[in-house]
C-alpha cells in the first residue's frame, strides 16, 4: 500500500536541503579549499552532519575534495551556471522593466546594444500617448557619439580607443548640437564616467532629448543601454532614478552583483 503525500517525511528532507544550501554558501565565501572543521563551524553544523552532506555533494560533483578533509565548490556548479547564463537574453531580461518604466513616465524606452561604431536598437516600449513624432525602429542604427547609449560605450573604452573611433568616423554631426570635436567628446565622456549616465541633447535629432544608463552582465561588462526619449521640452530629471532602477533590475537578472555599489559606465 502506497503512502499518502501527507504521510511522507517532508520536514527532514527540507532540513537537509537547507543545510546543503548553507554548506554551498560557506564554500562560496572562499576561493581555496576549506577544512571540514572550519566548514562545520561556519555552517553551525555538527562535523558528522557536515561530513555526510559534503560527501553526497562530492558524489554529485557539486563539491570537490582536492585533499582528504578539505572541500571546495565543484565543476558541476560551473556547468549548471553556464547553462543558465546561456539561456539569459538581455532582451528577455529587459522587457518587463522596460514596460514598467514606460508606464511610470509615459515616454518611449529604448534598449540598445553596440555593434561596431554604432548602436543598434533591439527593443522598445512606447504607446501613441507618448507624443513622440519619431520612435526608434527596432533594427535602426545611430553613431555612438550622437546617442546617449553610444556615449556609455565610448565612456567604457580607454582614451586610445576613443581617439581611434574619432579618426574612423570623423565625428560627423546630424544637428547643430552634435559633438564633432574630439576635445568636446572627451569632456562629455568624462562627465558620463563621473555621473554614471549619459544624455543626448538634441544631438541626433532636433527636438528630441534622451537619457541613458548601462546594463551589465555577470562579468561587470557593459553589454547594453536603456534610454528614455522625449520631446526636448518634456524631459524630466526625476526620471533618472527610475531609469537606473530599471537597469539595475535587468543587470541583476543577467548576474551582475551590485552589492550597493553605483553602477559603472
Amino acid at each position: 500500500m502506497t503512502k499518502k503525500d501527507s504521510d511522507l517525511p517532508i520536514a527532514p528532507t527540507v532540513q537537509v536541503i537547507e543545510r546543503m544550501f548553507t554548506l554551498i554558501d560557506v564554500l562560496a565565501s572562499r576561493e581555496e579549499a576549506m577544512p571540514l572543521k572550519e566548514i562545520s563551524e561556519k555552517a553551525a553544523l555538527h562535523p558528522s552532519t557536515t561530513h555526510r552532506i559534503l560527501n553526497d555533494l562530492v558524489s554529485g560533483r557539486f563539491v570537490d575534495r582536492p585533499q582528504p578533509g578539505t572541500y571546495r565548490l565543484g565543476m558541476r556548479l560551473l556547468e549548471l551556471g553556464n547553462l543558465v547564463k546561456g539561456r539569459l537574453n538581455v532582451r528577455d531580461a529587459a522587457l518587463a522593466p522596460m514596460r514598467e518604466l514606460h508606464k511610470l513616465i509615459q515616454q518611449p524606452v529604448n534598449l540598445s546594444m553596440r555593434q561596431g561604431d554604432e548602436i543598434i536598437y533591439i527593443e522598445r516600449a512606447y504607446s501613441e500617448r507618448s507624443g513622440m513624432q519619431v520612435v526608434r525602429a527596432i533594427g535602426g542604427r545611430a553613431p555612438l557619439h550622437l546617442t546617449s547609449v553610444g556615449k556609455l560605450f565610448l565612456a567604457a573604452d580607454d582614451p586610445q580607443r576613443t581617439r581611434a573611433y574619432a579618426m574612423r568616423t570623423g565625428l560627423k554631426g546630424h544637428t547643430k548640437n552634435s559633438i564633432t570635436r574630439l576635445d568636446e567628446l572627451e569632456s562629455e565622456l568624462a562627465r558620463v564616467r563621473q555621473y554614471g549616465h549619459a544624455n543626448d541633447n538634441e544631438e541626433l535629432e532636433l527636438g528630441v532629448r534622451c537619457m541613458a544608463a548601462g546594463i551589465y552582465d555577470d562579468q561587470e561588462k557593459l553589454i547594453a543601454g536603456l534610454s528614455i526619449s522625449a520631446p526636448s521640452g518634456r524631459m524630466e530629471d526625476d526620471w533618472l532614478p527610475k531609469l537606473k532602477e530599471a537597469t539595475r533590475l535587468i543587470s541583476e537578472t543577467l548576474g551582475y552583483q551590485s552589492d550597493g555599489r553605483r553602477q559603472r559606465t
